[in-house]
């Protein structure tokens, strides 16, 4: 269970974060929110979809990582095979929550950086420190907090953006049935995505508006993102014939 603390360099000056991948960390995931903020780093690598959150019912973009519930095919020896990092995973065991301040003779709710200490990253023996000997951030904690600052800026503009995007009725289900190869068939349900045709078929004053707002760059991102699919595809593919070439006879 999270435990949520508001970071300071006094109760938590031994801090330290883990920053390796892999299923103990809970990395173990496919698909993780991403923020139309990152967009534009998330297309080369990631295919980029929507889906509608079952307790809220708003849409939230997400990065396809595997083809399964618990697969990631961008783990790999430890590592994260790809030059840009999710924010979501990113930020560790870092996030943004609201802290009542007066400022100006005005009550106002503020950001500040919370850690949640149950958060398996977490260790006080080794891993990136969070605070200098003296008390002063590091240069990860620094990074952290502009992560923490995209997902921030991302999460608002995001709820926006895909009410919009609804509202126009280009959001559309996908049907991501993939067959790998002759043995194996993989399907991922509940994935929406931009529908093409009805992007092209925008009256003026819809196609303006959406374009004044900032959103069809953000539409256009996450159509191009979808050629990532066949990246996934062909490491699943070397991942099961790794898996056929293990467990052949006469191998040990």
């Amino acid at each position: 269970m999270a435990r949520y603390e508001l970071l300071n360099n006094v109760a938590h000056r031994d801090l330290r974060v883990a920053t390796g991948f892999g299923p103990e960390f809970g990395d173990d995931v496919g698909m993780v929110p991403a923020f139309p903020s990152e967009f534009a780093e998330l297309q080369r690598e990631y295919p980029i979809f929507l889906r509608k959150d079952a307790a809220t019912g708003e849409w939230q973009s997400v990065a396809l990582l595997g083809f399964e519930q618990r697969e990631n095919l961008f783990l790999q020896d430890g590592g994260w095979n790809a030059t840009y990092l999710p924010g979501a995973v990113a930020k560790g065991p870092f996030l943004i929550g609201f802290q009542e301040q007066r400022i100006e003779g005005e009550l106002r709710q503020e950001p500040v950086m919370h850690v949640d200490l149950e958060h398996p990253r977490v260790t006080m023996r080794s891993g990136e420190p969070v605070f200098l000997p003296q008390g002063g951030t590091t240069p990860y904690l620094d990074h952290i907090a502009g992560v923490l600052r995209g997902v921030h800026d991302g999460i608002a503009y995001g709820a926006a953006m895909f009410a919009a995007l609804d509202a126009a009725g280009l959001i559309q289900p996908v049907q991501l049935d993939v067959q790998v190869d002759g043995r194996h068939r993989v399907a991922v349900n509940g994935l929406h995505g931009i529908d093409r045709e009805r992007l092209a078929a925008l009256d003026d004053a819809t196609l303006s508006a959406l374009h004044r707002a900032g959103y069809l760059e953000g539409v256009y991102l996450m159509l191009a993102s979808l050629h990532n699919v066949r990246r996934l595809m062909a490491e699943k593919q070397r991942r099961l014939r790794l898996q056929d070439a293990a467990t052949m006879p006469g191998k040990d």
